[in-house]
């Protein structure tokens, strides 16, 4: 079953390549829900173009968890292959996030990058705290990926609101909702604000006006401003 946007990720449980381990150690996605994961896929061990991804997310790896995010690689090679590699070129002298040895075949499979010859795509997963796939990219082999652009995009999905293009953090978003309400209600969850400010009308009124009557809508709620 192909994966799609917005629909639960495949599960996934693998061994894999923990920095300073003594054997390989099962990672999967049900044991990092309440966080993001970065799950990425890597066509091989001991290649040109992948361990300047790899070191990449390496470098900006304490941003990623800044974001509540855990990063995980993926290639078919085995444990020992990745033990060998990791733990022999400096360029990966840093790295601490597990990286699975899916030598079965599965969890690249389940993400549809899998090649005929047993390689993985560069694929790039982004999975939410409940599970759900929300961005994905694949790039042809010859192709590196946009690390920074991985942890842009993971940015902008945490703030839950719409980001025009080429949006920073910091920078303004698209999404709209009434600031009075923000602050009547400091506690309301941004996208339950935003629905909330496009049912909602402003009602003046003097005293001793009636604003609302038995036989109102069970729906509707009044906040009174007194100020």
């Amino acid at each position: 079953m192909a994966v799609r946007i917005g629909k639960p990720a495949p599960e996934f449980e693998g061994e894999a390549w923990i920095k300073g381990a003594h054997g390989p150690k099962k990672v999967g996605l049900s044991q990092h829900r309440g966080k993001w994961v970065v799950l990425f896929f890597y066509p091989r061990d001991f290649t040109f173009i992948c361990p300047t991804e790899i070191a990449s997310f390496g470098a900006i790896q304490k941003d990623f968890e800044r974001e509540n995010a855990i990063v995980i690689g993926v290639s078919t090679d085995s444990f020992y292959t990745h033990k060998a590699w990791f733990e022999s070129d400096p360029r990966l002298a840093n790295i601490n996030y597990p990286v699975i040895a899916d030598t079965g075949h599965l969890v690249s499979s389940a993400f549809d990058v899998l090649l005929e010859d047993g390689a993985a795509l560069r694929g790039t997963f982004i999975i939410d705290p409940e599970g759900i796939l929300r961005h994905m990219s694949v790039n042809e082999l010859d192709v590196g990926r946009n690390v920074n652009e991985t942890l842009r995009v993971l940015q902008a999905l945490r703030t839950g609101e719409l980001c025009p293009v080429d949006w920073k953090p910091g920078q303004s978003t698209l999404t709209t909702y009434d600031e009075w309400l923000a602050k009547a209600l400091p506690r309301l969850p941004k996208q339950v604000l935003v629905d909330t400010s496009k049912k909602l009308q402003t009602i003046k009124y003097s005293a001793g006006q009636m604003v609302f009557e038995q036989g109102d809508a069970p729906d509707r709620f009044y906040i009174i401003n007194r100020g």
